[in-house]
C-alpha cells in the first residue's frame, strides 16, 4: 500500500481540520508515494520506538503526539526530535500523527477514557466551533440528483449522525453568455431566464477543496454560481472532552481507586474531598484544564485530566473533584481508537502496538 493512501485516510477520518491552531498533526515524515507494510502504533515517537518498528518490520509508526512539534531548520541530530527523524529516514520508516484531531474527534480520546470507565449517555463537554461550511450552488432542475449525489458522495451534507442532509428551493435565474462563451442552454449574446433550483448543504472546511471539484466535474453550466459561508454552528458529537455517567455510583475515595485500576494510575493528585457521591463525570485527556468550568457549570461531580498545576486546585471550591491522573495515562487508549480506525479500512494491513513504555514521568 502507498503511504499517501493511509495518511489520505487517516486525513479523512480523523479531519486536519479538527486540530487546534498550535498543533502540527498528520503525515510528519516520509514521502506519500512510497510503499509502506506494516505500522506500529504509540502514544509518543521515541528512538526507542524507531528502533522497535525496524526490529518488527514496520515502515510506518502511527502516534497520538506529534514528533514535529515546533519549528524545525535543521537535522543534525542535535537535539531527541532530529536524532529521531534522522534515524527515521536512514530507515525509511514514515511517521504520521493524530494529536488534538482525535482528541476532537467523535469516539475520540475522552470517549475512549469514558468507554474505559463503562460511563452511559456520553456527551461532549465542550463542542468543536467555527469547521463547518455551507455550500449554495443553483442546478437546472434535470441535473439536480446528478450534482447532489456528486457533493454528497464526496463527503458534503453530514450531519451528527445523519448523512445526505441538504435543502432545496424552486426558482428562476438568469444570465447573457458574453462574447467567447459557450451556454448550456440559451443563445449567445440573449438575456435567458432557466428554472433551476437552489441547493444547499453543509461541510467540514477540511473538505471543501474536494467538494467544490466534485461539484464542478457533474454541473452542465460553463461558469457555476454557487456560494461558500463559513458557519459559527458548533459540530454535533465533535469536541473537547466528554460527559457521562457511572453505571453504579461510588464514594469518592472508591472512584479514584477506579481511576487507578482502569488507567493503571499510581500518581493520582485530586483536590481535596467533600464527601460527595460520584455519579456524573466529565473528561478531558491529555491537558484539559482550560475547560474546569464547563464541567462545573455541567454539573458533573468530578473532573479527570492530567497536567493540573498548583493553582487550579483552589478553582475546585469544593464544587468538583478534580483529579489528575497523568497525561500519558489519559491518553494511552488512543492507540486503541487509531488500530480500529486502519483495520476498519484496510483489514489486511499489518498493525502492531508499541510495547515501549513512551511516558517520560516516572513515579517514587
Amino acid at each position: 500500500m502507498k503511504l499517501e493512501e493511509l495518511s489520505k485516510y487517516l486525513d479523512s477520518e480523523v479531519p486536519l481540520s479538527f486540530q487546534e491552531s498550535y498543533d502540527n498533526s498528520g503525515l510528519q515524515v516520509g514521502l506519500p508515494g512510497s510503499e509502506i507494510s506494516a505500522a506500529l502504533l504509540t502514544v509518543d515517537v521515541t528512538e526507542e520506538v524507531i528502533d522497535e518498528a525496524i526490529e518488527k518490520g514496520c515502515d510506518i509508526v502511527v502516534s497520538h503526539h506529534p514528533l514535529i512539534f515546533n519549528s524545525l531548520k535543521k537535522i543534525t541530530g542535535r537535539n531527541f526530535t532530529e536524532r529521531i527523524i534522522y534515524k527515521a529516514l536512514r530507515n525509511n520508516i514514515a511517521i504520521y500523527s493524530s494529536h488534538t484531531s482525535l482528541d476532537m474527534v467523535n469516539n475520540g480520546v475522552s470517549w475512549k477514557m469514558a468507554e474505559k470507565l463503562g460511563l452511559t449517555g456520553i456527551k461532549v463537554l465542550s463542542p468543536l466551533p467555527g469547521r463547518l461550511l455551507k455550500l449554495v450552488t443553483y442546478i437546472p432542475e434535470a441535473y439536480l440528483d446528478k450534482v447532489r449525489d456528486a457533493v454528497f458522495t464526496a463527503g458534503a451534507g453530514v450531519t451528527g449522525k445523519y448523512d445526505q442532509c441538504g435543502f432545496t428551493t424552486l426558482g428562476t435565474g438568469s444570465f447573457r453568455g458574453k462574447e467567447g462563451s459557450d451556454p448550456f442552454v440559451g443563445e449567445k449574446g440573449k438575456l435567458h431566464f432557466e428554472k433551476e433550483i437552489r441547493f444547499e448543504t453543509v461541510m467540514y472546511s477540511h473538505l471543501k477543496d474536494h467538494v467544490i471539484e466534485a461539484m464542478l466535474k457533474v454541473h452542465p453550466y460553463e461558469e457555476v454560481a454557487y456560494d461558500v459561508y463559513a458557519l459559527t454552528n458548533s459540530i454535533s458529537g465533535a469536541g473537547t472532552g466528554c460527559t457521562g455517567y457511572l453505571q453504579n455510583e461510588m464514594t469518592e475515595k472508591d472512584f479514584l481507586g477506579y481511576l487507578s485500576d482502569v488507567f493503571g494510575a499510581r500518581g493520582i493528585r485530586h483536590s481535596k474531598p467533600s464527601g460527595r457521591i460520584i455519579r456524573k463525570v466529565a473528561l478531558c485527556g491529555g491537558a484539559g484544564i482550560t475547560f474546569l468550568n464547563e464541567a462545573i457549570s455541567g454539573k458533573s461531580d468530578t473532573f479527570v485530566t492530567g497536567d493540573i498545576k498548583y493553582h487550579n486546585y483552589f478553582d475546585a471550591d469544593n464544587r468538583i473533584l478534580l483529579v489528575d491522573i497523568g497525561h500519558f495515562e489519559s491518553e494511552k487508549f488512543s492507540t486503541e481508537i487509531l488500530y480500529h480506525l486502519i483495520i476498519k479500512k484496510f483489514p489486511k494491513f499489518a498493525v502492531r502496538f508499541s510495547e515501549t513504555n513512551t511516558n517520560p514521568i516516572n513515579y517514587l
